[in-house]
This record gives C-alpha cells, sequence and structure tokens, in this order.
C-alpha cells in the first residue's frame, strides 16, 4: 500500500494535515528528520504511517508511559501488532516482549530512553529488523529544553548500531537553541539544510 492507502485503511482520514506528508515522504527518502508539530497536530502519523510502508520494525523512543500505552492499544484496535516496554514489567515479560520484537511479526516496538541502555536490549537489538527510530518528545534531548533527561542524550550512541536507518525527531515546542541542540546530540540534521551529519 502506498501511504495515502495506509492513512485511509488504518486512520481512516483521506488526506494529510499540513507537513505530515512533506515529513513521511522525507522519511521513506532515508532522511534524517526534525519535526515540530503542536500537541495534537498528528505527530504519530509521522513515523506510524512511513513504518508502514516499510519493511521492518518501527523503534520508538518515548519517555511517557501512559502514551506508549495508549499508542500501542490504538494500533491494536487498528489491527496493527505493536509492543511496549515500561516500567514495572518483570524480567521475563521484557525478555518475551523483546523476542516478539525480534523475531515475531510486530510493527512497533515501544521503549523509554532509558532501556536502550540495559544489556537485555542491546542482546535482541541485532535481530531487530529496524526501518525507523522515532525519538517522541525531543525536547528532552536538549539542556535547553524544559524536560531534560540525559539519557535521551544517548540515543546518538544507538545510531551507531543501526547504520543507514533515518530518525525522525518529533517535539510540539523547542526553540531555535534546543532545535540546533537536538539535531546536534542525535548528529543529525533536519530538512532543508541536507544530509546527516557524519561527526559524532
Amino acid at each position: 500500500m502506498n501511504i495515502q492507502e495506509i492513512l485511509k485503511t488504518y486512520w481512516g482520514y483521506d488526506h494529510f494535515r499540513p507537513l505530515q506528508e512533506d515529513i513521511i515522504r522525507a522519511v521513506l527518502d532515508g532522511k534524517d528528520v526534525l519535526a515540530l508539530l503542536p500537541t495534537g497536530g498528528g505527530k504519530s502519523i509521522c513515523f506510524q504511517v512511513p513504518a508502514m510502508a516499510m519493511d521492518g520494525l518501527c523503534l520508538v523512543i518515548s519517555p511517557l508511559i501512559a502514551l506508549m500505552k495508549d499508542q500501542v492499544e490504538g494500533l491494536k484496535q487498528k489491527g496493527i501488532p505493536a509492543l511496549a516496554i515500561y516500567s514495572g514489567m518483570s524480567f521475563l515479560e521484557i525478555k518475551k516482549t523483546l523476542q516478539n520484537a525480534a523475531y515475531g511479526n510486530y510493527k512497533f516496538l515501544y521503549v523509554s530512553p532509558e532501556r536502550l541502555e540495559t544489556s537485555l536490549f542491546l542482546e535482541f537489538l541485532p535481530a531487530m529488523n529496524i526501518n525507523l527510530l522515532a525519538v517522541d518528545e525531543a525536547h528532552c534531548i536538549s539542556q535547553w529544553g524544559y524536560d531534560f533527561r540525559p539519557p535521551y542524550v544517548r540515543i546518538a550512541n544507538l545510531r551507531e548500531l543501526l547504520p543507514g536507518v533515518p530518525v525522525l525527531a518529533l517535539t510540539a515546542s523547542a526553540t531555535k537553541t534546543v532545535q540546533d541542540d537536538i539535531c546536534d546530540k542525535l548528529s543529525t540534521h533536519p530538512r532543508p539544510r541536507g544530509k546527516s551529519s557524519k561527526h559524532h
């Protein structure tokens, strides 16, 4: 299915909102994108639609457990297989979820930034066919943002383990300083500034 068919089939919309299609097409072109969209502006569609258009699994990094649960439930109701790992799950539950992400027919795995550094996650990562790295609440990466979370900074380390996988960083609000800091921390430049930078 093309992206319009995916939008109609799963979300029931005939048209994308302003900017959504531009962001989705840039991601499908393999570009790194920083997307600034207001709350309620349809941020999730910007990574969910392109992920559905590609083979493999979309890794979504989010700091909000309630949001993760809501989105996974929403995807499941649409018939889209999705998983989440969050605090409070047992070791066995986490391991089973990672096994499903690596070897099952799932499209989305939601994790907190803290989870990325665990040895268990890193053990299963090479077996996951990741097609997109979506970083929600991306202002958390910036020390000048209003909700700085140090583990977010280390997402850049994950990029080295996922060469060639595009990154879509999403936030509802970020000053120019915060935008530049997000791009620097993720070793990426937003459109239209050109391709991702190579320095770390």
